[in-house]
């Protein structure tokens, strides 16, 4: 069941399921809290599990035309502060990789562990911060046709075949992102800055699960993250979609993950 509270005049949508240590699963750019369903079902049964739709998502409103990391981060900490919960592990996907990357700024000491799925503590490079300049001013001529690209893209060629239905839904919650959403968080992973330093200097436990044929985020260049940071790596086989495309061994990794914590 959906709560919710409100944060700068602002609702921001969580659910709050299961007892033991809190683990907030944060969802990537044109998600929502629902793309955990499957996980927070294997979780929760041992672990209480907080999801939140971040602003412009799901059910959440929206702030202006920029949301900032810091900002989506200010979300989650009210969120948790609303549930009296003084410890976590933050597992973000993408986008909610690099707002639990913020928040660890903020609260290192709030955190037990960090996983970073099909995410990076690494800012944009120019080229794409370019492409979400430009993708922010098409999409307010096209929106459908914007949001299917962009979503489609995340997918490798052969799980576009192989999880055709899996997608098919996952567009169809990606659609429901409004187009100040939209742009409000390209704009803030625009503008994000690199963040590698939240994961050298602090000691909570640590992990990046990358895609060896993710289209986001390049392959080499993650495991030189994991190895300059210090952190454990786990490599899936496909894209950038662990949850559709590893699905089993996302459960199994995050399971082990939450109990070395």
């Amino acid at each position: 069941m959906q709560k919710s509270i409100t944060f700068k005049n602002a609702n921001i949508t969580f659910s709050d399921v299961g007892k033991g240590t809190a683990v907030v699963l944060i969802h990537g750019f044109l998600e929502n809290s629902s793309m955990w369903n499957d996980v927070s079902f294997e979780l929760e049964k041992k672990n209480r599990v907080i999801t939140i739709d971040l602003l412009g998502h799901g059910k959440s409103d929206c702030l202006g035309y920029v949301h900032t990391m810091e900002l989506f981060a200010e979300t989650v900490e009210a969120v948790l502060k609303h549930l009296r919960i003084r410890k976590c592990i933050l597992i973000g996907h993408s986008l909610g990789g690099y707002v639990a990357l913020a928040f660890a700024e903020k609260n290192p000491q709030k955190i037990k562990g960090m996983c970073l799925l099909n995410s990076t503590s690494n800012e944009d490079d120019e080229e794409r911060k370019k492409l979400r300049t430009r993708a922010n001013k098409m999409i307010q001529n096209n929106f459908t046709a914007m949001v299917r690209m962009s979503f489609t893209n995340l997918f490798d060629k052969e799980s576009s075949i192989i999880f055709k239905n899996e997608m098919k839904s996952a567009l169809e919650e990606a659609l429901k992102t409004p187009i100040q959403g939209y742009i409000a968080g390209q704009e803030g992973m625009r503008i994000r800055t690199n963040r590698n330093y939240v994961l050298t200097e602090n000691n909570f436990k640590k992990l990046l699960i990358i895609g060896e044929k993710d289209p986001v985020l390049d392959f080499k260049t993650s495991l030189e993250e994991a190895k300059k940071t210090n952190s454990k790596v786990v490599v899936f086989p496909n894209g950038h979609m662990s949850h559709i495309e590893n699905k089993e061994q996302l459960i199994s990794t995050v399971k082990n993950f939450v109990k070395c914590c």
